[in-house]
């Protein structure tokens, strides 16, 4: 019987979500008859290793956030030669840092929105571009601090005051329309969905608050951009070295008509696995059920050193 250990928690800002996502996955992989050996990672990094110990099968990363899915975490499982699930340490750390995963996306000719970095002191001062605009961390999932600031919004200087994610942010043109995204299993881009959300944009409540967004599964749209959808998932995927299973998330401008200007916001490589999550709801649609995705994951694991 093939033994996996769950790795879940962590120390990030999304640990609660991590939480959810590896229960799910337990259960799942229990129900499919694999050893699991469920792993909590909080701040002491010696207890994960001696939990490691005897060295599993295979590991189950479900953290997400900070440490857990930029490349932290896959070098420490590389180093003790344990396969395990999703993307490796380059794909991992450059997918979590916007600003590095953005000039991947323009080298490959992706579609991404018009942005800067900018250090977070300048932001008391003045507005980086043309409102509106969003401002976002450079290392942080799940849209944990992200603001979207529109005409008349005077709320920059508090944002600046507040900022609690390093001294850079990163900038983009706010694109309006739908949003959209595509999940990714191996070389397969799986479908789209369109998300629609109670709040201003896909944000932290949207995204695991039961009813904070509706899913549209598959998302109604011109055939031309569904199929650019799903193009540009698995381009993105490839771009950035990517393995295993990962989302896509989409800005779709059709506000004058369709099919209308498709955006790259950014790849996740650990997609979530909660209850409310988009991956699975897609591997569903196509086959997969969340037992069945879960295996998919574990039997797909590998070593990256």
């Amino acid at each position: 019987m093939t033994r996996v250990a769950v790795l879940y928690g962590g120390i990030s800002a999304e640990r609660e979500v991590s939480l959810s996502s590896g229960g799910q996955v337990i259960a799942a992989l229990r129900a499919r008859g694999y050893d699991v050996q469920p792993v909590e990672v909080g701040e002491d990094l010696a207890a994960v290793l001696a939990a490691l110990d005897p060295k599993p099968d295979a590991v189950f990363n479900a953290l997400h956030g900070r440490f857990g899915e930029d490349g932290v975490i896959q070098g420490v499982l590389d180093w003790l030669n344990i396969p395990y699930t999703h993307s490796g340490v380059r794909a991992s750390a450059l997918a979590m840092d916007k600003e590095a995963s953005r000039a991947v996306f323009a080298a490959a000719g992706l579609s991404i929105a018009r942005g800067r970095v900018i250090e977070i002191e300048e932001f008391f001062d003045t507005d980086p571009m043309p409102l509106p605009y969003v401002i976002k961390p450079l290392n942080e999932g799940s849209s944990v601090g992200v603001s979207i600031l529109r005409e008349g919004d005077n709320r920059r200087a508090e944002i600046a005051r507040s900022w609690a994610y390093g001294k850079k942010a990163l900038v983009e043109e706010f694109v309006p329309g739908r949003e959209l995204t595509v999940g990714v299993m191996g070389d397969r881009a799986l479908t789209v969905t369109e998300i629609a959300s109670k709040h201003a944009f896909y944000d932290y409540e949207s995204k695991y608050a039961e009813g904070g967004s509706r899913h549209v599964l598959p998302a109604q749209l011109h055939p031309a951009a569904h199929a650019q959808a799903l193009d540009l998932a698995l381009a993105a995927h490839r771009a950035l070295g990517c393995r295993g299973a990962t989302r896509a998330d989409f800005r779709y401008d059709d506000t004058k008509g369709e099919p209308g200007r498709l955006v790259l916001l950014e790849v996740n490589t650990q997609p979530g696995m909660t209850p409310t999550s988009l991956l699975p709801e897609q591997a569903q649609f196509c086959g997969f059920d969340f037992p069945a995705l879960c295996a998919w994951m574990v039997e797909n694991a590998a070593c990256r050193a």
